[in-house]
């Protein structure tokens, strides 16, 4: 049988109580950091997902139109990647070649046209303001004589410095040095060979 002790300490203190509520908080600031960091990389994962898709969306514009292809031909200057479609671009694109027929190169140029609204965001617009791009979103296509392919690229402004795309591959300038600290441009790139075929 237990006697009743008076001396004895029964059940938690305040200063236990007041330990495992630190803890707790801990724990609770170290989930929400981990939250923010997860958000963070889904938010430049969405990025370079939309960058593939509007890579891509070029690819298949120059392969279906292939006898024109020299038309959609914009960043003649491959060390600074210019000039380039999509953010602070103004002109209206125009062939520039006489590649292709007439009607080749007006679909070039209604392509050209289509793809800088998509890269300044023109899918998605909410209260009159295009908000379906990347952010600072802007588009090279480039032609190297020497090995007879173009490069599509685009490049986009990175949430956090990660590392300059140029490290990686020296070719890798659409955007160079417009983006602040060139740890946080981004860029994808796709590269297209189109076979003369007789």
């Amino acid at each position: 049988m237990c006697k009743f002790n008076p001396g004895k300490q029964l059940g938690l203190s305040m200063l236990e109580v007041l330990i495992s509520l630190l803890i707790l908080v801990f724990g609770l600031l170290g989930m929400i950091g981990l939250q923010a960091r997860a958000q963070l990389g889904t938010f430049e994962s969405y990025q370079r997902g939309q960058a593939l898709i509007l890579a891509q969306d070029m690819v298949d514009r120059l392969l279906i139109n292939r006898d024109a292809a020299s038309c959609y031909v914009i960043t003649t200057n491959t060390t600074s990647g210019t000039p380039y479609f999509g953010t602070s671009y103004t002109s209206t694109p125009a062939c520039a070649t006489a590649a292709g027929t007439a009607d080749m190169q007006a679909r070039a140029a209604a392509d050209m046209l289509e793809w800088d609204g998509a890269l300044k965001g023109a899918a998605e617009v909410s209260g009159g303001v295009q908000v379906g791009g990347l952010l600072g979103a802007r588009g090279c296509i480039s032609f190297d004589t020497t090995t007879n392919r173009y490069r599509i690229a685009v490049a986009w402004q990175g949430m956090a410095s990660t590392v300059a795309p140029t490290a990686g591959d020296a070719l890798a300038t659409c955007g160079k040095d417009l983006y602040g600290a060139e740890a946080q441009r981004r860029e994808v790139s796709v590269t297209l060979m189109i076979a003369t075929l007789s």
